[in-house]
């Protein structure tokens, strides 16, 4: 009678079933994990040839690329299911993601294994030439699908899927407009150096990281036994402190000094991190107490 019950609620829209991470996104996984295959066949070369394709060829900047761009394949493909999308929306950023990721290993991959920088062409070929050029078009579209995800989980058809997680992707999505903002500025600047030891590298790798970090600490929030206001509040600490520390790394980049000296910014930084950890590691001891007297 229970499960006839639930059955007859489904029916009536009364309860819906969870959605799950990764739902439907089988293609998407599968091109992740295509990116770390690449970074690994991209390692072996380096370790049997050498870093260096000439003239400017440079194969390990690949392996970090190919490898990136598969987490966030893979980040992006477990969020998926929770934008709210209807089946349609989301099988065309499914496959718009899939051709534009494709090509970009390509270019990256190809590319520096044949001696030239994909970016920043220089005394290439026309096919070169061509190539960069696209590259650069499929990196602007990507930000703007991407721009098109990341507005459905403002909406309130996403946040009623599951509240508290999607709260903690809406932080994580601002943070990857700093690394595509970070991105942009590395095209416009044509390279990641800024004044005499600025890096914009560090800002665009870990706003991107946001992905895997704030919806983690959000999923562990939903199997706390916190009441959903203390839930909530973490999750905000968690994403303002690392929206905090990126933006505390931007502005040190912009001064053009190094991340790494002992000075406000950088200390701002670590510390708005640290905080950001902090619910991960008292979220993980709570889980851990919960388990042990389930065994107890």
């Amino acid at each position: 009678m229970e499960g006839c019950s639930e059955l007859r609620n489904q029916a009536i829209g009364g309860t819906k079933p969870e959605v799950k991470f990764f739902e439907g996104e089988k293609w998407l996984v599968i091109t992740g994990l295509l990116g770390f295959l690449l970074a690994g066949i991209c390692a072996v070369w380096v370790m049997l040839n050498g870093a260096e394709v000439s003239p400017n060829g440079d194969v390990s900047k690949a392996i970090s690329f190919n490898a990136a761009l598969g987490i966030f394949i893979l980040s992006t493909a477990a969020i998926s299911p929770l934008s709210g999308l209807g089946m349609k929306s989301r099988a065309i950023f499914r496959w718009s993601y899939i051709v534009l990721a494709l090509y970009s290993y390509f270019a990256e991959t190809v590319q520096n294994l044949r001696g030239v920088n994909p970016r920043f062409v220089k005394d290439g070929t026309a096919f070169d030439e061509g190539v960069g050029f696209i590259f650069a078009f499929v990196a602007l579209l990507l930000v703007l699908f991407y721009l098109f995800l990341a507005v459905q989980y403002f909406r309130k058809k996403a946040y009623r899927l599951r509240p508290g997680l999607v709260l903690g992707i809406r932080y994580a999505m601002i943070a990857v407009m700093f690394s595509f903002a970070a991105g942009i500025w590395i095209s416009v600047n044509q390279g990641r150096i800024v004044g005499l030891h600025g890096n914009i590298i560090w800002l665009h790798g870990l706003g991107f990281h946001a992905l895997q970090a704030l919806p983690f600490v959000a999923w562990l929030t939903e199997r706390s036994s916190l009441t959903t206001s203390v839930r909530s509040r973490w999750i905000h600490i968690t994403g303002c402190a690392y929206l905090l520390g990126l933006a505390a790394i931007g502005w040190q980049t912009i001064l053009g000094n190094s991340i790494m000296e002992w000075s406000v910014l950088p200390l701002l930084a670590i510390c708005s991190f640290l905080i950001s950890i902090a619910p991960v590691v008292l979220l993980l001891r709570q889980t851990a107490a919960i388990n042990k007297s389930y065994r107890a």
